[in-house]
């Protein structure tokens, strides 16, 4: 016949003033007061009907009986521990926090999240944006997708896709009486601009880079979120130098056309799959960063059949005759 076990909570008590040789401390660890931890070895001692610890003037020792069954109480709750812990891991990896820039969650992410809710209902996903990048330890995120250098030396961190900006528009800017065909229509029609500081290039290295002149590019709505300005441009306010990957749902689906070329790529910058080290390997994350690497070549097989595949070379389109330029200049007075 087994013998019944003691109460658990007289255990918790010689483990830790065991593990602690110490009384104060294990009653520290216990959220009990020492008073009440040596109630409680006492009761386990004469339950056992056996001296568990020999009380020294400033220290405590193990009775040779007290370190024959420390081990094996040591590893139960141990073992304990690791159960719960167990918990911890199964509810952690129903919920995925994911961040991202509020253009590229707008635009990109939130079109498409649906197939990764279908693919895994059982992780609760949970979409943070915002400009600046989150914080892994105190911001409760678990993965970002961040544009950046890519240089996050506490991240884990895979290149997912450059980006470039290129001029967009509403295709009904391609249509009329006066149509958007070139480079050279652009001072007919005003210019979006994205307003976030640093971004580069801009309408003014855009336009340098196709050698046109004497536009005046101080003019013209200016925002300040990427998907703000492209939902301006889906709606013909104008035409804008916006981010590729951003504008590929509108491209897509026709509310947004590429009138012509060059795109021009963001130097220094791609976007990346960032989280803590370590929890790459978590379920939940892991099937995200697989789930998103399939997106983004998916998005790249729909800009190509949509005719704004990868960036081309960068090639200068030729100044307008020297009357055209003046006639711009004309306009623009």
């Amino acid at each position: 016949m087994r013998r019944p076990l003691p109460p658990l909570n007289a255990l918790r008590a010689f483990e830790a003033t065991a593990r602690h040789a110490s009384f104060s401390k294990a009653a520290e660890e216990l959220h009990v007061t020492p008073a009440a931890l040596s109630h409680q070895i006492r009761g386990l001692e004469d339950l056992l009907g056996l001296k568990l610890f020999v009380r020294r003037a400033r220290a405590i020792e193990q009775t040779e009986v007290a370190r024959l069954i420390y081990p094996g109480i040591r590893n139960g709750f141990e073992s304990l521990r690791a159960a719960v812990e167990q918990l911890d891991r199964a509810k952690q990896d129903r919920i995925l926090v994911v961040s991202a820039s509020p253009g590229l969650t707008a635009k990109w992410l939130v079109p498409r999240i649906y197939r990764f809710l279908a693919q895994h209902p059982d992780v609760d996903t949970r979409i943070s944006a915002g400009t600046a990048y989150s914080n892994f330890v105190t911001d409760g995120v678990d993965v970002g997708i961040r544009l950046s250098s890519g240089v996050h030396p506490e991240l884990h961190v895979e290149k997912l896709s450059d980006e470039w900006m290129l001029p967009l528009c509403s295709p009904r800017l391609l249509e009329g009486e006066h149509p958007l065909r070139s480079p050279h229509d652009l001072p007919r029609f005003p210019l979006i601009q994205i307003d976030l500081p640093g971004l580069v290039p801009t309408w003014d290295d855009w336009l340098r880079a196709v050698g046109i002149e004497g536009i005046d590019t101080t003019r013209g709505l200016r925002l300040n979120v990427a998907d703000h300005a492209l939902d301006a441009a889906s709606e013909g306010t104008g035409v804008v130098l916006g981010y590729k990957l951003v504008a590929s749902h509108d491209i897509g689906l026709g509310r947004l056309v590429v009138p012509f070329g060059p795109e021009l790529p963001l130097p220094g910058r791609s976007y990346h799959f960032v989280c803590a080290r370590g929890q790459e390997r978590r379920p939940a994350i892991k099937a995200f960063r697989d789930w998103l690497f399939a997106e983004i070549q998916d998005t790249f097989a729909t800009l190509r059949r949509s005719g704004a595949g990868p960036a081309p070379r960068l090639e200068t389109i030729a100044p307008a005759p020297l009357g055209r330029e003046r006639k711009i200049r004309r306009n623009q007075k």
